[in-house]
């Protein structure tokens, strides 16, 4: 049979799977990288630290899987949304790529929704507002603070777009990603050249947009030659990371949603047709599959909040679980449930890195708030994973808001690997979840898509039913239901009772 590789370009590192095209996974390899943070608020990293990942990343699965390089006939490529590379005349970096999580571009993000003639207007041109996160503020914060950059720069690729790059020589992009930009028009799946008037963006600074199954490159004979396979195999549009993980999670067709625990946290549903949040609460983007679309409510700290508690008070758990095999996570969670639903009202708000949906606040900070002599280390650890899934609960209501049909809510990420948080999103989310046999995200959708492009399968959606199944239900516990309906109220409480103090908190920090 066939292999096609698929490439996820992360945060944290890239990881690199190499799949069969009946969906059999031969081998995988993840390579990790630093993240600078030179200043409060800012996120950079080295792209080139992503290029060395991929190439060795893919001669370990390569050697790993005993795969026979002419054997591979296609790449997919996913990555980290939002991220920008900026690119000289001669293709050289020309300063460390701001991230999805920096935060240093309110003021430009003010800026745009000014040119575009407010927030509303925005909302029509691209279908979101400005946030932080997104690629377009940070281009006007180079031009705004880097002016001898800005000058320099003849190309902005997004991190799996550089990557395709150096595999192809090729500038280009995909819907889904593109659509994280701000710049795209994502009802008609093009770069929306009014905003970018508005703006003051030269088109010819953006790569053109493909759908995520065309192949839009070939491998060059100096990457073939880096990662040790023949030049020519086709590289697909691939996705950005959340499209592609939904793709590897099948969530293909309406009324299947994904709720993904990551280190930031993702509910996203599949649409045939473009909805929109006259608010902007929630994200309105292209989908990798062809010509259909997703809603995507993020939460910026989900798992990532109980990440940061086992960094900062978990030394025990962490000495316990290095003498026994096991993980300080596992031990935090039996913990947790010596608690009882609701923390005895304790509440955790997760908002260390500020937040998207639905405050899109990038002020907002992270609070324990109701502590008494009564409560103790279990309700701590409980109320961090409750508070984390009541954020992702904020995105659900949202896109059923919307009138958008949820019949199946799938369960992917760190907390679909835990019984306790998976019975607890149930809880939380008052809905059966499931989870599906396949778990290992964006790289196995974009080796999908890339399947597809390689002709293994007509198209997205019959790649997914034919490999990807659902394995196991969560039941809602119809007690803890109750319980966290009625103290699910209370948390938004909290969010808007602090929201004007929490600018004053970052003042003082940075101070």
């Amino acid at each position: 049979m066939s292999v096609f590789l698929g490439i996820d370009v992360g945060t944290s590192g890239t990881k690199t799977l190499a799949m069969r095209e009946d969906g059999v996974i031969l081998a995988k390899d993840t390579v990790e990288y630093p993240l600078y943070t030179p200043k409060p608020g800012w996120s950079e990293q080295n792209p080139k630290d992503w290029w060395d990942a991929t190439v060795q990343s893919v001669r370990a699965v390569i050697d790993a899987g005993g795969i026979d390089p002419a054997e591979v006939k296609g790449i997919g490529l996913s990555g980290q949304m939002h991220g920008s590379v900026f690119l000289d005349a001669d293709h050289n970096v020309i300063r460390p790529a701001l991230l999805w999580n920096d935060q240093r571009t309110q003021a430009e993000c003010e800026e745009i929704e000014s040119r575009a003639g407010g927030r509303s207007a925005l909302i029509d041109m691209v279908s979101n507002p400005a946030l932080t996160g997104f690629t377009a503020p940070k281009i006007l914060w180079l031009r705004n603070n880097e002016p001898e950059n800005y000058e320099k720069t003849v190309q902005v690729l997004l991190p799996k777009d550089y990557v395709r790059f150096r595999l192809t020589g090729e500038f280009a992009s995909e819907m889904s990603d593109a659509s994280g930009t701000l710049l795209l028009d994502v009802k008609n799946r093009k770069w929306c050249q009014p905003l970018l008037d508005k703006l003051e963006i030269d088109k010819a600074l953006l790569p053109d947009v493909y759908e995520s199954e065309v192949v839009s490159g070939k491998l060059s004979q100096i990457a073939a030659q880096a990662l040790g396979l023949p030049a020519g195999i086709g590289v697909v549009g691939g996705g950005g990371d959340q499209a592609a993980g939904a793709v590897g999670n099948g969530i293909v067709r309406d009324g299947v949603i994904s709720a993904t625990m990551g280190t930031s946290g993702v509910v996203f549903a599949h649409s045939d047709e473009v909805q929109t949040d006259p608010e902007g609460r929630v994200h309105t983007f292209c989908h990798a599959v062809h010509g259909k679309w997703h809603v995507m409510g993020v939460v910026l700290s989900a798992g990532g909040s109980l990440q940061w508690y086992r960094n900062q008070f978990g030394e025990m758990e962490t000495a316990i679980a290095a003498g026994f095999d096991t993980e300080a996570y596992e031990l935090m969670t039996t913990a947790a449930g010596q608690a009882p639903a609701g923390s005895e009202g304790l509440y955790f708000l997760p908002y260390l890195t500020g937040e998207r949906t639905p405050h899109c606040d990038p002020y907002c900070r992270g609070a324990w708030i109701g502590l008494s002599l009564r409560h103790g280390r279990p309700h701590m650890i409980r109320s961090v994973m409750e508070g984390a899934t009541y954020a992702m609960r904020d995105c659900l209501e949202i896109i059923e808001g919307m009138n958008i049909p949820v019949s199946e809510i799938r369960v992917s990420g760190g907390g679909a690997k835990s019984a306790f948080w998976r019975q607890l999103q149930s809880d939380i989310y008052g809905q059966n979840v499931c989870v599906t046999n396949s778990d290992e995200g964006p790289a196995y959708g974009v080796a999908l898509l890339a399947a597809v492009g390689g002709g293994a399968y007509d198209d997205v959606v019959e790649a997914c039913e034919a490999t990807i199944n659902v394995t196991g239900t969560t039941e809602t516990c119809g007690t803890a239901k109750a319980t966290y309906n009625q103290a699910y109220p209370m948390y938004g409480q909290l969010y808007r009772s602090l929201k004007s103090d929490f600018p004053s908190l970052c003042e003082l920090a940075e101070n």
